[in-house]
Formats: structure tokens, C-alpha cells, sequence
């Protein structure tokens, strides 16, 4: 219901603000520049969904072949008093737990391209716990709202796009977007706990994240003297050496328990291919709504709202400049990666704007097309309280984003 609510209001903004821009500006070229926006964007929906199909399969496939090697049982016994009280509908060592740990391990190095069919692989095992099939259970919800909050330990994309632009400081937003998505993951996590009253005091789970903290804390300190480069080598080098060996490591259990891994991992692939097909629709109703409230000049004119409204306060308004970036990270990744790239090269790539908009397009995900994708991918229609969350931890992740600029760049 909210998703709907929020897709038509897409539509009904964007006619509004066009037809303002038609009437009151004579601008002639805006409505055809919608019409173009949905067949762009139906186009780029599509592009992404093929090149999820083969991702999708691939890991879907190595995932049948891990369970029924009996890594889902060595994954519990490792993840199982965390997710016992964070996931308490899901039963111990359910099928479940293995994409979920995996599908968070793969979001902590920043590898998006293993994590999003973790991602989709876990919510068709918990949708197989679902007593309602169209509404969205609590755990598919905390295990969502998780994924939006964008927990990143370290964000090699940013750093290789402000290298390219001729950064100085390539790694100066490292700590600001750390303690930034951090902020927005305990929000979400404290958001739905609070709905699905869950104790979120319980000494395991203090536990569990203090082991967290501590690990980015040791990373914090490993990195601090390497430079940008190496940062980025280091991260990208350990990133890929966790997830090959997480590959071998499913296909050398398999081995090991004389499991015909050839064959799980073709039943596994064939429903990989029939989950991406299905994602198809969702994907393209959502980017289209996004790529109209973007072409219509909606985002521009409610950035000038803010900056308007924060200027008449009296308070600093230069963090608006890269507001941009952060209002689109909820809707389009790939339109983030632009607003911010523009703001870089727009005020420069060390200015406090394009230092801002990297730390933005680093605390969050985006909340919007991980609903579509992950709760179409299981066809759910109700998604409760997903939404309220998910946009609840994005804020928290720019509220911090601002307060951390101001201390560390301004």
C-alpha cells in the first residue's frame, strides 16, 4: 500500500510541476522530455534485469549447492544466537540464514553485485515462512530494512570516482560515511525492533554488534596510514579473495560430502532465472515513476523549498548544494552516483559540497528500488511498515552525513 502510494504520487507530481513549467515558464520541451524519460528508463529497468538474470542464476545456483552440502547448518551454528534474536519467526538452521549472512557479508566489503542475489535468494527462502504470502512477514522486513540502511565498512566506489576526478584527499570521507551508515543501520534496526517489539538490549546482541564495532574500528586503525590507493587495492583485493573463497569453499563441502554439485547447482540456477524474469515489472514501474519526478524538475524545486525554508531559520545553508544526492539515493543509485559526481565537479572534487555528497551517496541505499526488487522478486504487495523504516534509517544517514561534513570538512 505505501509503495503504491508512493508511485503514484511520482506520477501526480511530476504532471503538476510540468504543467506549471508549461504554463507559467512556456517551457514546450517538458513533456516531451517526460514521455522520453519512460522509455528511457523502461529501457535502462529492462538492461538491468538481464544483467541480474545471469548474476541471479549464478549465485542461486551456488546456493543450492551449499545447502545441500550442509553449510546452512555450519553458517548457524556461527550467526544462529544473533539471528535467533534478531529473526526470531525463523526457525534454527533454516535455509534462511545462510543467503542472510552471506547477503550482509557481501554489503559490509561493498560487493552490490554478490549481495543483491544473496538478497533475493534469502527473501524466497523466508517468503517460504510467510504465513500471508502477500504482506510482508517481520523478518522479510528487518532483513529489508537492514539491507536499505547500506552498511558499507568501506566504500571503494566513492574513492575510485573522487581518484578519477583529481581528488587530493581521496579517502577523507572514509571515516564521516563509516560513522554515517553506521548511524543508519542501528536507526533501522531500532525502527522495526521497535514495531516487532524485540529486545534489542539482549546482552547476545550487544555482543554480536560490539564484535562488529570492533572490527571497523581494527579496520579504522589498519587503513589509517595507507593511502588512497591502497586503500582501495587492499579493499577490492580482500573483498574478492572473501567472496572466491567463499565459492571453493561451497564447492569443496560438496566434494567433501559427495554431493553432486553439477546437478544442485542447475536445479539451483533455474530459479535464479525464474526470479529475475519475475523482477522485471517491479523494476520497470519504479525507475520509470523516479526518472519522471527527476525530469520534471520536482527534486530541483524541493531542494529550493529546503534551501528556502533553512535560509529564513538562519542556519548555514551550504550542506543544501548536495541535497540532491541524498534525496535521490532512496529512489536511484545509479542517479545518486550522477547528482553526486555533478556536485563534485560542479563546486570541486575537495570542496565541503562534493565531500558532502560522497559522504550522502555512502551512508544509505536505495530504500525504494530494494523494496520493488526484493519484495517483487517473492511477489508481496503489502509491505507494512518497510518503507517508514527503511526512510526512517536514510534520514538519520543524512541528518549524520550533515553533522559529520560540518565536523570533519567544514
Amino acid at each position: 500500500m505505501a509503495l503504491n502510494f508512493v508511485w503514484v504520487a511520482f506520477f501526480i507530481i511530476s504532471f503538476a510541476v510540468a504543467l506549471s513549467k508549461l504554463i507559467f515558464l512556456g517551457d514546450y520541451q517538458v513533456f516531451p522530455a517526460l514521455v522520453n524519460s519512460t522509455f528511457e528508463m523502461s529501457k535502462t529497468a529492462f538492461e538491468i534485469s538481464i544483467w541480474l538474470t545471469g548474476v541471479i542464476s549464478f549465485w542461486s545456483g551456488l546456493m543450492k549447492v551449499g545447502e545441500q552440502a550442509g553449510m546452512v547448518k555450519l553458517l548457524a551454528r556461527f550467526a544462529g544466537p544473533f539471528f535467533s534474536r534478531l529473526f526470531p519467526d525463523i526457525p534454527k538452521n533454516h535455509p534462511a540464514m545462510a543467503p542472510i549472512l552471506m547477503n550482509f557479508s557481501a554489503n559490509l566489503l561493498g560487493l552490490d553485485n554478490a549481495g543483491t542475489p544473496l538478497g533475493l535468494k534469502a527473501m524466497q527462502e523466508l517468503q517460504k515462512l510467510n504465513p500471508n504470502p502477500h504482506q510482508a512477514s517481520n523478518a522479510q522486513i528487518m532483513f529489508l530494512v537492514i539491507n536499505t540502511s547500506g552498511l558499507t565498512i568501506v566504500p571503494i566506489n566513492i574513492i575510485m570516482y573522487r581518484v578519477q576526478l583529481g581528488s587530493q584527499h581521496p579517502s577523507s570521507v572514509f571515516l564521516p560515511i563509516l560513522i554515517a551508515t553506521i548511524a543508519s543501520t542501528c536507526a533501522g534496526i531500532l525502527s522495526v525492533a521497535l514495531y516487532q517489539r524485540i529486545r534489542i538490549w539482549d546482552k547476545v546482541l550487544l555482543t554480536y554488534l560490539g564484535a562488529v564495532i570492533s572490527l571497523v574500528i581494527a579496520i579504522m586503525y589498519a587503513f589509517q596510514d595507507m593511502d588512497s590507493k591502497q586503500v582501495t587495492e587492499v579493499s577490492t583485493l580482500i573483498g574478492n579473495i572473501v567472496v572466491f573463497t567463499v565459492i571453493i569453499s561451497f564447492i569443496g563441502l560438496a566434494i567433501y560430502r559427495r554431493i553432486n554439485a553439477y546437478e544442485a547447482f542447475i536445479e539451483g540456477a533455474k530459479d535464479g532465472f525464474s526470479t529475475a524474469i519475475q523482477i522485471i515489472p517491479y523494476l520497470v514501474a519504479v525507475l520509470v515513476g523516479i526518472g519522471l519526478f527527476r525530469t520534471s524538475g520536482a527534486l530541483e524545486g524541493f531542494v529550493e523549498m529546503v534551501r528556502y525554508i533553512v535560509e529564513a531559520f538562519g542556519i548555514n545553508s551550504e550542506f543544501v548544494a548536495a541535497l540532491p544526492t541524498a534525496l535521490m539515493k532512496p529512489l536511484s543509485g545509479s542517479g545518486a552516483r550522477g547528482m553526486m559526481i555533478d556536485a563534485m565537479k560542479t563546486y570541486g572534487v575537495d570542496s565541503f559540497v562534493g565531500r558532502l555528497a560522497c559522504t550522502f551517496q555512502g551512508a544509505t541505499d536505495t530504500t525504494l528500488y530494494i523494496i520493488a526488487v526484493y519484495f517483487g522478486s517473492v511477489n508481496i504487495r503489502d509491505t507494512r511498515y518497510a518503507i517508514t523504516c527503511g526512510l526512517f534509517a536514510d534520514f538519520v544517514g543524512i541528518v549524520v552525513s550533515i553533522l559529520m561534513a560540518y565536523a570533519f570538512f567544514d
